[in-house]
């Protein structure tokens, strides 16, 4: 048994090894400041030191290597704000803007990947399954949260969930989207207690009492 297990392990380790130096190969020349888009293929297998055949065999197309790419950096753009709509809430207005600055931060860090993820899904039906799909899973935690809220008599019962957290989802995303991209206007910190502004008063807020007139 030990004499199979250990070339399979040798074999997987290799597979891993050279994943991990394609991917980093993309990285790194996306760092230089070469869109992902005009990356060519042999170009990422050399910087690799591999194969272009190699290359084919750990991912399909260019696509399938975005995805991998994406992982990581969808991970960390949302994983705060996921973390913000499990909480208890307890942190008030306050909680929201660190899950704000924290999503701020990490679209700052993973900008060219997730540049390049909404580039090609308006063309590559696999990207856009992805990004459907990690869209997906975010509503859904959004959704519960403001269904249980509800239940709870927390927030306006009224409050129709799906199109609520559609909303909020989509506001968060384009907004710190359209911030990074540009160097004037707002600071980072005044776009994140803006969100988390409009965040806390559409699920909790309540108009304001009409002016007393005398």
């Amino acid at each position: 048994m030990a004499s199979t297990t250990q070339p399979r392990r040798k074999v997987r380790e290799r597979r891993e090894d050279v994943r991990n130096r394609v991917l980093r190969a993309a990285t790194e020349m996306m760092a230089d400041g070469t869109p992902y888009t005009e990356l060519p293929v042999q170009r990422i297998a050399e910087r690799a030191d591999v194969a272009r055949s190699t290359f084919y065999l750990h991912f399909p197309d260019k696509g399938r290597l975005l995805i991998a790419l994406a992982e990581q950096a969808v991970e960390a753009l949302f994983g705060e704000a996921v973390s913000w709509w499990r909480a208890d809430h307890s942190g008030g207005e306050e909680g929201v803007a660190h899950a704000m600055r924290q999503m701020i931060a990490a679209y700052r860090e993973h900008r060219r990947v997730l540049d390049a993820l909404g580039e090609v899904a308006g063309y590559d039906p696999d990207v856009a399954a992805f990004w459907r799909d990690r869209m997906r899973r975010f509503d859904e935690v959004v959704r519960d949260r403001l269904d249980a809220e509800r239940r709870a008599g927390t927030v306006d019962p009224a409050m129709h969930v799906p199109p609520t957290a559609q909303v909020l989802i989509w506001m968060v995303e384009r907004t710190i989207a359209g911030h990074c991209h540009h160097d004037e206007g707002p600071g980072d910190e005044q776009i994140a207690r803006t969100l988390a502004r409009a965040i806390w008063l559409t699920v909790y807020g309540a108009p304001p009492s009409p002016p007393v007139r005398p």
